[in-house]
């Protein structure tokens, strides 16, 4: 089963090329990062007791108020606590300064666990199924290491930083500019992580560029799929199911080829900046 690792940054149109490749002729099963993020931190869950330890003391606002328009109770659903404040946590872990990396850090630490012991049933599950491939959408695809297990993957990216900026404005018009810059900078330049995903070859790392409409980005995404089909072609993807063990050992091949591609593109990063 192909793995196909599918990422971006805010604001650049993933999630919308993640509907696209779940709707036919696709029809592709999508692991959301961000849905399981949601999930396992739910009241409850051991990753939400552990992020209300860690913040709720020096973050007032942390949790949705009792007394809210929705009438949430002292204790939340099910008497296992108020949901998380996401806007007030956000605020807390977004940005460059030395305090909110340290946060994201700590968080991340926590959700990050949780979330790949989720992704890891979904993928199972979706391999038992008998599905041909599966979507992993996971915004710091790279950062969090994942792209050393998937076949191939996907970067869904913009030329223009500004064009970004202007998209997240208005599907969060709750956000100062500064909040908007900040949110767009804890994931780092789009643009890096398409060089980063082509420098993979081709076949195993394709870039759609989304910097137009949804017509533009549907031709995108469709030459994308061409491409990937074109390197993983269907009887390739069933001969390996109806293999276990030669599936077991492609990936075992893939992940260690995809680990020594990290390795060269972080040198290869360091060296770049040793220049500067």
């Amino acid at each position: 089963m192909l793995i196909i690792g599918l990422t971006g940054s805010i604001a650049t149109g993933k999630s919308t090329v993640s509907a696209l490749l779940s709707q036919p002729p696709y029809s592709l099963p999508i692991i959301d990062a961000d849905l399981l993020a949601r999930q396992v931190v739910e009241p409850g869950t051991p990753a939400y007791r552990a992020i209300v330890a860690h913040f709720g003391p020096s973050t007032p606002d942390l949790l949705v108020p009792a007394d809210s328009e929705n009438g949430m109770p002292e204790r939340g659903p099910h008497g296992k606590g108020r949901p998380l404040n996401r806007p007030a946590l956000g605020r807390r872990v977004f940005g460059d300064d030395a305090q909110r990396r340290a946060d994201r850090a700590v968080l991340n630490a926590i959700v990050h666990p949780a979330v790949r012991r989720a992704m890891l049933r979904a993928v199972l599950r979706a391999y038992f199924r008998g599905e041909r491939a599966v979507v992993l959408d996971v915004p710091l695809l790279f950062e969090s290491r994942l792209d050393r297990f998937c076949g191939t993957v996907v970067v869904v990216a913009v030329h223009d930083p500004a064009v970004q900026m202007e998209r997240l404005r208005k599907r969060d018009p709750h956000l100062s500019a500064e909040d908007a810059e900040n949110r767009v900078r804890s994931q780092g330049d789009v643009r890096d992580k398409a060089r980063r995903c082509e420098a993979r070859g081709p076949g195993r790392g394709v870039v759609v560029w989304n910097d137009q409409g949804k017509e533009e980005l549907e031709v995108e995404v469709r030459r994308v799929m061409d491409e990937i089909d074109r390197s993983s072609p269907r009887w390739w993807s069933w001969l390996l199911w109806a293999c276990p063990p030669a599936a077991a050992v492609l990936a075992a091949w893939g992940f260690w080829r995809n680990t020594r591609l990290n390795r060269a593109w972080e040198d290869q990063e360091r060296r770049e900046r040793a220049r500067l």
